[in-house]
């Protein structure tokens, strides 16, 4: 990837589509939003494909994070929650719970800051 300096900020054209980051959210996404959406999204996109392969029907899961940063640390991530809230027709709870443990060790970005950011994670079954 190549970044590319802006007012405010950078760019990168990538194969999607153009990505603007910035410090500042009036020219891009922040880059602590980046972080997080990626543990999240990862994350949560390792978790439907196991409990597909469970042969589990997941009809919707969104994804709810509670970040803590550090103030006295550069304003550093120290924590990411994420809750999942799963659709679905069905689910065991010990079945998601698996999927969620086998998420976490085959999700390369949690993987990547596990010893540096804690990802903790919940989830609710609703149908």
């Amino acid at each position: 990837m190549e970044f590319k300096m802006k007012d405010g900020g950078f760019l990168a054209d990538l194969p999607y589509g153009e990505l603007h980051v910035s410090g500042d959210e009036q020219f891009g996404f922040r880059p602590y939003q980046l972080m997080v959406s990626s543990i999240a999204v990862c994350s949560g996109g390792v978790l439907r494909k196991i409990l597909q392969k469970k042969r589990l029907t997941v009809k919707d899961m969104h994804i709810h994070t509670k970040v803590e940063r550090n103030e006295q640390e550069a304003n550093r991530l120290e924590k990411i929650h994420l809750h999942y809230i799963i659709k679905g027709e069905n689910l065991p709870e010990k079945h998601v719970e698996q999927a969620m443990e086998l998420a976490r060790k085959n999700c390369p970005m949690v993987q990547s800051v596990i010893n540096s950011i804690e990802v903790t994670e919940s989830f609710e079954i609703v149908e």
